[in-house]
């Protein structure tokens, strides 16, 4: 199930200019794939394979986002300082350990290039946010992948992998594409085994989904720590995946070190203005979280009862699979959906496995026809 397959041998660039090579980490790599977004022939298909927020930001994120085109002519804030803010006092947070990027996926790659050198080993879980892997490998590390158990990280497993050479470890808590998590007493126990010159990183994109009580995302961590940074994302919950912004929060030590090397200017001034209008509409996000609540549980009731398993999830994806014996499979249920306008996304390498991502009420309802269809089919 894992993604990891995606990082396989490229094989030289014939169209390279004699004598030109790209180092040996990025040859190990294929090009990124991601979701799709488009049926040919069909006309606003729905798009369910990227976890997008189908209820897109509040109306206070769109005005602030309206208001900042006036500044287009301007460099943004290079200190990042009213999001810092914005973060800082709806997370009660210490404002001067928070960092922005474009993306987390950019505060992932910082913290890979300032940790990891070449011949260290990075420890990862068998699924999780691929663009980790991709970055380690391309630094020259060594990956040592664990698998899971039961659809969730094992901790147990991650550890067996520990070595003299891990110089980090990244988990994505909760996980993707299963929609599971561990629990902070779990995720303590893997900072406890890592080496004290290993960072662990916990990518936090789907926490604001996350309601129960034995689940905490990664600032306690951070706050005892001096090896532990946590990041976050606007993509997800908050409807801003266009803008490509997101956050960390981290030890004073890592955040001086990532300051070497984040450019002056990497988060552009609509997405600053924007993010911090969102991340205090705490009532919008709040709504958002109880709807997809209520529909993970209509989803999952609903495609059960029609003999799927569905992975039980903590965030706006859940993980279908699908018997071998009865005759059905992810990706025969991909095609049958697109032929109904649907864009699921198959997970992984296995062929047992569908992820679809929660979308607006009309277009869970088509998902449930859909596959009501295919399993009578």
């Amino acid at each position: 199930m894992s993604e990891s397959n995606r990082i396989a041998s490229a094989g030289p660039d014939n169209n390279s200019p004699a004598g030109l090579t790209a180092v040996p980490g990025v040859m190990k790599l294929s090009a990124y794939i991601q979701g799709e977004s488009l049926i040919p022939g069909v006309e606003n298909p729905i798009k369910l394979s990227s976890n997008e927020s189908a209820h897109g930001p509040s109306s206070l994120a769109l005005r602030a986002f309206r208001e900042s085109a006036g500044e287009l002519n301007r460099y943004p804030d290079g200190s990042q300082l009213a999001l810092r803010q914005a973060i800082a006092g709806v997370h009660g947070l210490d404002v001067e350990r928070i960092i922005c990027g474009s993306g987390s996926e950019e505060l992932i790659l910082l913290a890979v290039r300032a940790y990891l050198a070449p011949g260290d080993e990075a420890l990862l879980s068998e699924n999780g946010f691929i663009m980790s892997n991709i970055h380690c490998t391309a630094q020259g590390a060594r990956l040592r992948i664990a698998p899971e158990k039961s659809y969730r990280i094992d901790v147990d497993a991650l550890l067996e992998r520990v070595s003299e050479k891990t110089r980090f470890c990244t988990i994505a808590n909760p996980n993707n594409p299963t929609g599971t998590y561990i629990s902070e007493s779990e995720m303590r126990r893997l900072h406890a085994g890592l080496p004290k010159n290993c960072l662990l990183l916990i990518d936090n994109a789907y926490a604001e989904y996350v309601d129960q009580q034995d689940f905490a995302s990664g600032e306690k961590l951070v706050d005892e720590f001096e090896n532990v940074m946590m990041t976050r994302t606007f993509s997800k919950i908050y409807g801003l995946s266009g803008l490509r912004i997101g956050w960390a929060y981290c030890p004073t030590e890592v955040i001086s070190v990532l300051q070497r090397i984040r450019t002056p200017f990497n988060t552009n001034g609509p997405a600053l203005a924007t993010a911090a209008a969102a991340v205090q509409d705490v009532e919008y996000i709040r709504g958002v979280k109880e709807y997809n609540k209520r529909s993970l549980q209509r989803i999952s009731r609903e495609l059960i009862q029609l003999g799927i398993e569905v992975v039980p999830s903590s965030t706006n994806l859940y993980l279908l699979k699908f018997d071998a014996a009865s005759g059905k499979s992810g990706s025969q249920a991909a095609a049958f959906m697109q032929s109904r306008g649907i864009i699921p996304r198959p997970a992984g390498g296995s062929d047992a496995f569908l992820r679809i991502t929660v979308g607006l009420d009309h277009e869970n309802e088509a998902v449930i026809e859909a596959l009501s269809e295919y399993m009578a089919s």
